[in-house]
Parts: C-alpha cells; structure tokens; sequence
C-alpha cells in the first residue's frame, strides 16, 4: 500500500539509480510519474496537468476552458442546483500559487455583479477540459485539500463526450463535499433513469483528519463493465454494469471531460448561514489521466 500512494505523491522523486544516467534525467525532470499502481492492476499516465508556473499565473488554456456566468447564458441558471455563486476568471478566483498547485478560491461578490437571483452574493471558479481533451474509460486522479465551512461545495467530476443533454451523457461525481461535513465525502453516478437523488451513491467517512486539514487523492476507474471511486487508493465505493442497468441505461462506454468547481450555496449543502467561511480556497495539486497497461 505504501509504495502505491508514493507514486502519486509528486513531491517524492522517483529514480532508478540503475539506469542510464541520460535516461535518469529524462525520467527525472518532470514531476509526474508515467505509471502507478493500484489493486485493480497497472495503469499508464497519458494526461496530466501538474499546474506548474509562477505565481499569480492562469490555467493552461490548451488543457482547460474557465466558465463565467451563473449559469443563465446556458439556459441553466443556479447550475441547475440553485448554486449563488458566479463563476469568473478573475486571478482573485483562480490562480497558481507558485508551488506547483492551483487555487480555486470563493469570495463574496464586489458590488456590481448580477446573478438571476439579483446582486450576486459569492464568485469562484470553475474549469474543465471540454472541447480541449476527452477521455477514454480509464483512471483520472486529482489530489486535492478542500475548504471547510456550511455551504461551500467543492467537486471534481466527469460528464460524458455527448453533453449536452443531461442526464442522458453520464456522470461520475468522483468527489464532491459538504463544507459542513469535511470528515465526510462522497461519490455518486448519474445517467439516465438514476439522476438528481441519484440511489447510486455512497459517502465515506475518513480514515483520519478531514477533506480540510490535508491532501486526499480521488480517484474513478470505469471500463465496460464497473466504476470504481477511490480515496488515497482505497475502493470506497464500487459499481457493477448490472448495478447502474437496474436504474436506466449504461451510458459509460464512451470518453468523458473533467470539471473541477467550487460552488457556494444551492442544494447539496445549502446556502452559508455566515459569510464568514470565506474566502475558501480550494487547492488542487494535481490531474492525471491514466490508461490501463496492457
């Protein structure tokens, strides 16, 4: 189990010190591993994003596409779960941090800004790989330390190639936390027939600490047949073609995009009973995409 998450970690170096010494400096240069390991088998990086770069910098625009609005724009106001917050672009929402991590940070909202409910209350970030890169049934981990605190919402999830319509394209909620509830998270699958209160769906407490006191990774694996949800590559929750079929159609043989997001308020958690949870940061360490070896 030890050696398992060490190759996740990307602030442990990994060398062969038996190898050529021009291919230890290749293998050695970067920060992200080329394979790693877990209990259901081998598995080889492919995608990653290790959100290197100074401080106060943006995201990598040929990886990822930043959403603005409250959802409006797409017939979707709230999101679609009453979230408050208005997604912005704006470095005091999303930025690097100089140590090789991303920031996703919610404020409460300068005057100025409107959401569909009036003067918007919050601002946060939200980006994903849409029309950048897709991803075939695989392994896509993020290691991740979230913020704590009563309606904030931090998720990393997958929706299907074909979205729009949803629920109809899939979803894999590989985490998503109630800020009330850090020592908690939980996974859940969405499709057609088993959506919204969805009965596929798990939460996990932590084997120790919480999603806010240090670095967790989450982990999905799915093929043709099962998904899988990981915590620190642990299985907390595993699902069966048969499982999800009993609700609606199996709609995972297909690539997926990644969305990573905090929202503040809407459904999940409510909205904040005080404004005093923020600012909340979100801080992703990394994304990586991982294809089974043969």
């Amino acid at each position: 189990m030890f050696w398992r998450v060490v190759l996740e970690r990307k602030d442990v170096a990994v060398c062969n010190l038996r190898v050529f010494a021009s291919i230890v400096a290749l293998g050695c240069a970067g920060k992200a591993p080329s394979m790693v390991s877990t209990t259901t088998g081998s598995w080889i990086q492919v995608w990653s994003d290790e959100f290197g770069g100074p401080l106060g910098g943006g995201v990598d625009t040929m990886k990822w596409r930043v959403d603005r609005g409250d959802g409006c724009a797409s017939g979707n106001c709230g999101w679609g779960n009453n979230e408050k917050e208005y997604y912005s672009d704006a470095p005091e929402n999303i930025l690097l941090n100089g140590e090789g991590q991303l920031r996703i940070v919610g404020r409460i909202a300068a005057a100025g800004v409107t959401c569909y409910y009036g003067p918007c209350r919050y601002t946060s970030a939200k980006i994903t790989t849409q029309h950048k890169e897709y991803f075939a049934p695989g392994r896509v981990a993020a290691r991740i330390k979230l913020p704590a605190g009563q309606g904030l919402w931090p998720a990393f999830w997958l929706l299907g190639k074909s979205f729009p319509p949803w629920p109809d394209c899939g979803e894999l909620d590989v985490m998503e936390n109630k800020g009330s509830a850090p020592t908690t998270t939980s996974s859940s699958v969405h499709g057609p027939g088993y959506f919204g209160n969805t009965p596929i769906t798990h939460v996990r407490a932590f084997a120790r600490g919480s999603a806010a006191d240090a670095f967790h990774t989450y982990a999905v694996e799915w093929d043709s047949l099962r998904i899988r949800f990981f915590i620190d590559n642990t299985v907390h929750y595993a699902v069966t073609r048969s499982d999800v079929e009993a609700h609606g159609k199996w709609v995972f043989d297909q690539p997926f995009f990644v969305i990573l997001n905090l929202a503040v308020g809407g459904n999940f958690d409510g909205d904040p009973r005080s404004d005093a949870v923020l600012p909340a940061t979100m801080l992703v360490d990394y994304v990586r995409v991982y294809r089974r070896a043969q």
